[in-house]
């Protein structure tokens, strides 16, 4: 007949008796002094959780519990010599290919050689294409006291028979030059579109679209105009004209 020990697996002895204790995890009784409390990394120190445990429950603390510590900043030095990255940006576009002839001369093209437009206009280092940053969740509601997505009270919309739009507000518009606006809704089509701004008084202000409209007024029924903060590529501070 076999015999359960009602002990559990606490060491009985008549000699050198030892009290008795219960494991919290797995609830066998050992021997008091065969137990030992739980820890666990809370921030970046061990905290003991008051928890009494055998060998086989123990469980290692979690380093993924482990807090970081960020060491301190180094010291500033003086006399710097830091990298000029803005200066380091390539600001030509050039040609990468095998050596190409003129037809005329014969005379071989070196490569990196500055490129221009048809119209011998030079080619503008000026990003083209949609900016980054136009999805609408990227861009942020309020930021501090500055609040986008904010309409203008727009009083006019006139074009200048060239680059240049001027609106016009009804109230002061808060802008400051090279603040975002989105613009829609204009009688246009090429004057809409995101852009970066030129202050000229409290109430007015002026951006460039990339391609020559119409000197007209551009202001519908349908014009909306609000102010944005859409992301630029490093190194520029208005947002990149569109190729069309």
């Amino acid at each position: 007949m076999a015999y359960a020990s009602q002990s559990g697996r606490a060491r009985t002895s008549a000699s050198n008796p030892q009290a008795f204790g219960v494991c919290q995890r797995c609830g066998f009784w050992y021997n008091h002094v065969d137990l030992r409390f739980q820890f666990d990394w809370r921030g970046a120190s061990l905290q003991n959780l008051q928890i009494l445990v055998c060998q086989p429950c123990y469980d290692v603390p979690t380093e993924q519990l482990r807090a970081i510590v960020v060491p301190a900043d180094p010291i500033p030095i003086q006399n710097a010599r830091v990298e000029p990255f803005l200066l380091d940006e390539t600001d030509y576009r050039g040609v990468s290919a095998p050596t190409v002839y003129d037809p005329v001369t014969g005379i071989p093209i070196p490569n990196m050689v500055g490129r221009a437009t048809i119209d011998g206009q030079d080619l503008t280092n000026q990003p083209m294409g949609i900016p980054t940053g136009l999805e609408p969740g990227a861009i942020m509601p309020l930021n501090g006291t500055v609040h986008y997505g904010v309409q203008l009270p727009v009083l006019s919309v006139i074009s200048s028979a060239g680059y240049t739009v001027t609106v016009t507000c009804s109230s002061p518009h808060g802008l400051s030059t090279n603040s975002q606006v989105s613009v829609e809704g204009l009688s246009i089509n090429q004057a809409n579109g995101f852009y970066s701004v030129t202050v000229t008084t409290a109430t007015a202000f002026t951006y460039t679209t990339n391609l020559p409209i119409a000197a007209t007024s551009l202001l519908t029924a349908t014009t909306r105009i609000v102010t944005a903060n859409v992301g630029i590529p490093y190194g520029y501070a208005q947002i990149p004209q569109t190729g069309s």
